[in-house]
This record gives C-alpha cells, sequence and structure tokens, in this order.
C-alpha cells in the first residue's frame, strides 16, 4: 500500500545548507521509490492555524518510507534542513484503492454503539 512522508515545515532561514539539502534529496529517495508529489508550494489554509508550506513524498509503501527516513543517505544531509527549518515530519499509509468513508463510519458507528 502506498505511504507518504509528510513535512510540515515552519518558516525558517533558507541558505547554502538548505539549497544544498534540496539538491541532494532527490538522490536520497531514488533508491527506494520516493517521489515528490508536494514541495513547498503555497498552502491554501480553511481551518487552524498553519503557518509554513507542505511537503509531501510518496513512497510505494511504508517499509520504503521507513527505510528511506533511517538510511545513511538521508540522515547525512538531514541536519543541513532542521539546523535552519523547524517543522514535523511524520510517515503514513494510505488508503487502498476503492476505499470508501462511509463504510469506516459503519464500522466506527458499530464499535461506538458496542461499548
Amino acid at each position: 500500500m502506498t505511504a507518504y512522508a509528510v513535512g510540515h515545515l515552519r518558516p525558517g532561514q533558507v541558505d547554502e545548507e538548505v539549497f544544498s539539502y534540496i539538491e541532494r534529496i532527490q538522490a536520497t529517495l531514488d533508491p527506494f521509490g520516493g517521489r515528490f508529489i508536494v514541495h513547498g508550494a503555497a498552502v491554501e489554509v480553511l481551518e487552524g492555524p498553519w503557518p509554513g508550506t507542505v511537503v509531501m513524498i510518496e513512497f510505494p509503501g511504508m517499509a520504503e518510507a521507513r527505510a528511506w527516513y533511517d538510511s545513511p543517505a538521508y540522515q547525512e544531509i538531514l541536519p543541513l534542513r532542521t539546523r535552519h527549518i523547524p517543522g514535523e515530519v511524520i510517515l503514513v499509509e494510505g488508503v487502498d484503492p476503492g476505499y470508501d468513508a462511509a463504510r469506516t463510519a459503519a464500522r466506527m458507528r458499530s464499535v461506538a454503539a458496542s461499548g
């Protein structure tokens, strides 16, 4: 099942280290099938506070996403960003093709009714 690395990156100081990180990150993604689907685009905030921007990287699965994040190549460049741009990063699985939110609601309703 497809998995995603999602970063909520807050405003920070962009400098040569950040430029180097951006230039080098794709090479760390390639061995794990990672590809950017959102990278630094402006966000349209509809609910709540949201300072900063979003980065989303798609992977074939959770194992590949974890392996990328833990890889020596990525860990080597990670401080180039984290020293200058604060934020949160999560890994999350996507849903199967044909996912139906109504079925999820029905399961949740059943669990809530039983106790």
